[in-house]
């Protein structure tokens, strides 16, 4: 068969491969721990941690990281965390108890749920933990509680509503920037009940120069009111820094013209019922663009970060230098990329088959939701474990399906060329899932149970089953 579909090579690691190459390994962890798997390696967790404490080094102001843990749910990644000296931001209460039971320090956790029950709010007054605050009813609520419980509530304000090239960044979270105003004045300044520490803020995309202009916005906000508060410390940026999955820009252009050409009809489809994945037609013209994430970028990290912190002012100062002047100590809550390299998810075939359009369909022993984020697809070449390779077979194109019992249920909406039909047995492994493939969007429909984690905690050029820990 001639190979006609595009490549999308990711970027892997040597742990990785000791693994996609050690078929008795696989069928000792799918008989301990079933399938799928996701696996996770604290070594590579522990790298990206590094690699933003060198960054951030760089610059003569505070700075602290906190784990976006609403990315991943295992629990081994949070002692990696702490041990590394980072801190982890909390989305709902089950987040914030699972740290503090972990003994996770108070200085180390925030809570940033967009949803605060009295539960979760308690929880957090009760240990002191910074809480995020959305909105002016968190306040009403939080200062009932403090009264109650005779303790002050430490707390940030989550602002939103940014100027950026003369248009409004809108977003459903925390207060309009102008509105911050009358709640610091009329709300919390000499309130007893409330002790400010800092802002917060976290914009939808990866535009650096956006990111740059609301942390100026942000540290005029903050010079304005460090007097009246005077134990303002932080400005806390959130997420969205942006990591790349792929080899090649080539390959990943390659691919997003041959889907155009595709959803034009103009070539065989690439995609499960020709989806353009967020491209459209009208009148015979591809509009849109891709609603995925960026899978190959450059703008990464230490560019990311630079960037952003380089950003100038209508005075030409840089951001770094506005945080160093005012002694502002830089947070940040990154998820994805401090997950970049750590996981992979791995599933056992079930079964194989052809549909009524003559496509191979490959059915695992997972669902869609255990490979799943908001990105229309996950695009990222796969591995296959072979039991028994064969090189008289010849290749094919197929999708992947999962267990549930809708229409829809296709791990990749993207065809994918593998060498040669997979048996039943034989492995599928996807790499790099540990930032929000694996877990955010995870179901137990039809009771099925939700896939086992487990991690490695060395870097060795082979493994053996009690190298792995759950």
């Amino acid at each position: 068969m001639k190979d006609t579909l595009p490549k999308l090579t990711p970027i892997t690691s040597a742990w990785m491969h000791n693994i996609i190459e050690d078929f008795n390994l696989q069928d000792a962890l799918f008989n301990t721990y079933g399938s799928p798997l996701n696996i996770h390696s604290l070594p590579s967790f522990e790298d990206n941690i590094t690699e933003y404490q060198e960054v951030l080094n760089v610059y003569n102001f505070k700075s602290q990281l906190f784990f976006a843990r609403k990315a991943n749910k295992f629990k081994n990644l949070i002692e990696a965390a702490v041990n590394s000296d980072i801190g982890v931001d909390t989305a709902s209460y089950e987040e914030l108890k699972q740290c503090l039971d972990l003994q996770v320090e108070s200085s180390k956790l925030i809570s940033t749920a967009a949803i605060k029950n009295k539960e979760l709010l308690e929880l957090a007054l009760k240990h002191n933990v910074v809480i995020i605050i959305d909105n002016k009813d968190e306040l009403i609520e939080i200062e009932k509680l403090v009264k109650s419980l005779d303790c002050v509530a430490q707390i940030g304000i989550r602002v939103s509503g940014f100027a950026h090239n003369n248009t409004k960044l809108f977003s459903r979270f925390g207060f309009d920037i102008e509105e911050v105003e009358p709640i610091l004045c009329n709300y919390l300044k000499g309130n007893p009940s409330f002790n400010l520490k800092g802002f917060h803020f976290h914009l939808d995309g990866y535009s650096t120069a956006q990111r740059g202009n609301a942390l100026h916005q942000t540290i005029s906000l903050f010079e304005s009111y460090k007097s009246t508060f005077p134990n303002l410390s932080f400005i806390d940026i959130g997420g969205g820094i942006l990591m790349n999955y792929l080899k090649s820009e080539t390959e990943w252009q390659t691919f997003q013209e041959q889907l155009k050409e595709a959803i034009l009809e103009k070539r065989p489809e690439l995609t499960y019922k020709n989806s353009g994945l967020g491209f459209t037609i009208r009148n015979g013209v591809v509009e849109g663009k891709l609603a995925t994430y960026p899978y190959f970028n450059t703008t990464t990290k230490a560019n990311f970060l630079g960037e952003v912190l380089e950003t100038l002012n209508s005075q030409n100062i840089s951001v770094y230098k506005r945080l160093e002047d005012n002694e502002i100590e830089l947070r940040l809550e990154p998820g994805r990329s401090l997950l970049n390299q750590v996981g992979i998810t791995m599933a056992r075939v079930a079964h194989r088959k052809v549909d009524a359009r003559g496509n191979h369909l490959i059915g695992l022993e997972m669902n869609m939701s255990q490979l799943k984020s908001s990105s229309a697809d996950f695009l990222l070449d796969p591995f296959v474990s072979y039991h028994n390779e064969d090189e008289t077979q010849q290749p094919i194109e197929a999708y992947f399906t999962g267990a549930y019992c809708l229409e829809q249920d296709v791990i990749l909406k993207r065809k994918v060329v593998l060498k040669q039909l997979p048996s039943i047995g034989d492995v599928v492994i996807f790499v790099n899932t540990a930032g929000y493939m694996m877990h955010f969007y995870e179901t137990e429909a039809h009771l099925f149970k939700q896939a086992q984690n487990v991690s490695i905690a060395e870097k060795k050029e082979s493994y053996n089953l009690k190298d792995f820990k759950a």
